[in-house]
């Protein structure tokens, strides 16, 4: 039997050296296919992997809150989100760190003219949780935030759009009040003014925003998780830390970065249902190209099949001929698609900009099931001629012409 084996395998490897064209051409679809699949698989793991990356670059497990007024939408001093407040979310389980902002509108005066400006008061912390960059200078100390020493922070943006010269030192008049800057900086990653944060942004110390609203409170709180499995549990926490420090009837809203990851997660599915369907439809066609091939491969060899049974050649032997053919067909397909899909992440990996910090990820199990499923395609659609190569009569195919 193992000789027999033997000779199907070597019988089945002649006769595609026999037709290396009418092979090559049988396997494209194979290889469009299986790429299509290690590719689908790269491509939302890419996009799983960007959207993380972008959100830890606006800030990590993040929870933040905001004071909506009451039931009635009326706003109460006495309900406002307090600095003790935010001292007392510090220490709740899970908590890292903690940050709140107030944010006021005013205006700076360059070359004469006023330019409007995002005024934000800012504890400390902040840099921490919303992952600030510093290009030149630093961030606020404690001595800074303690003595509310006049220096602020200035986005990139607005650097640009003052007077030429170094920016470290510069005095800039913020309103009635004149700072020092002391640092430049922009956000990891665009939040587009969806933060409190826009591109003509100056920071000062949190203490003396009250010169500039006359509050001493916290109109955003953040606080970060140490890990992303607490942040629900630290939602609720938060929610119930707040109505319980005020009156029954003050309004929070406290929210997470969930819903923009399962808004990620659900495009991140979409496109990757679109694509599978795009390589299971490659696999089809190829499936149907190995049958027609076949088939015709089959009436071209009636006189061979015809005389191989004639000399002894079993049902069986004739059978498992033609399906190593469709199995080497699409097996090879299989492996060549994969080599190609791999070669993406080697060519394309070099040229993604360092700053981007994005790696292209190739999944084993994208390439096993490549492999697999692509050669099941190859034998399931080269059972037909197969098995009807196989059923032919020794007498009717040595008449054949």
């Amino acid at each position: 039997m193992a000789t027999i084996s033997r000779e199907t395998w070597q019988v089945a490897f002649d006769a595609l050296r026999a037709n290396k064209v009418k092979a090559a051409l049988t396997m494209l679809g194979v290889v469009i296919g299986s790429a299509c699949i290690v590719l689908v698989v790269t491509i939302a793991l890419i996009g799983k992997t960007y959207v993380l990356a972008q959100i830890e670059g606006v800030g990590s497990n993040l929870v933040y809150a905001n004071y909506t007024g009451g039931t009635a939408n009326a706003r109460s001093q006495a309900d406002e989100i307090s600095l003790s407040d935010m001292e007392a979310i510090r220490h709740l389980p899970h908590v890292k760190e903690v940050a709140g902002t107030y944010d006021v509108a005013t205006s700076i005066v360059v070359n004469g003219q006023e330019k409007p400006v995002a005024l934000i008061g800012v504890t400390e912390g902040f840099q921490t949780i919303r992952n600030l960059l510093i290009l030149e200078g630093r961030f606020f100390d404690d001595l800074d935030q303690a003595t509310g020493a006049k220096g602020c922070l200035i986005t990139q943006e607005l650097a640009k759009q003052l007077p030429p010269g170094p920016m470290i030192g510069r005095q800039l008049r913020v309103g009635e009040q004149t700072f020092t800057v002391i640092a430049v900086f922009r956000e990891r990653v665009a939040t587009f003014g969806q933060s409190e944060i826009s591109a003509q942004s100056v920071l000062i110390p949190f203490g003396l925003i009250k010169y500039y609203s006359g509050n001493d409170y916290v109109r955003t709180l953040y606080a970060q998780t140490d890990s992303g499995d607490s942040v629900p549990e630290t939602t609720a926490a938060v929610q119930s830390l707040l109505k319980s420090r005020h009156t029954p009837g003050a309004v929070y809203v406290v929210q997470n970065l969930a819903s923009i990851l399962e808004a990620a997660r659900k495009i991140s599915m979409a496109l990757t249902i679109v694509l599978m369907l795009v390589g299971m439809i490659a696999l089809i066609i190829s499936g149907v190209g190995i049958m027609n091939i076949m088939l015709v491969t089959v009436t071209e060899r009636t006189r061979e099949i015809g005389l191989r049974k004639a000399v002894g050649a079993r049902r069986e032997e004739i059978l498992y001929q033609f399906l190593i053919e469709a199995l080497v067909i699409s097996g090879l397909g299989a492996i060549i698609g994969i080599l190609i899909a791999v070669s993406v992440k080697i060519v394309v990996e070099p040229l993604i900009p360092p700053e981007v910090g994005l790696k292209i990820p190739i999944s084993v199990y994208s390439v096993l099931a490549a492999f697999v499923v692509s050669c099941a395609t190859g034998v399931l659609f080269g059972y037909l001629p197969a098995s009807r190569a196989s059923k032919l009569q020794p007498t009717e195919s040595l008449r054949y012409e």
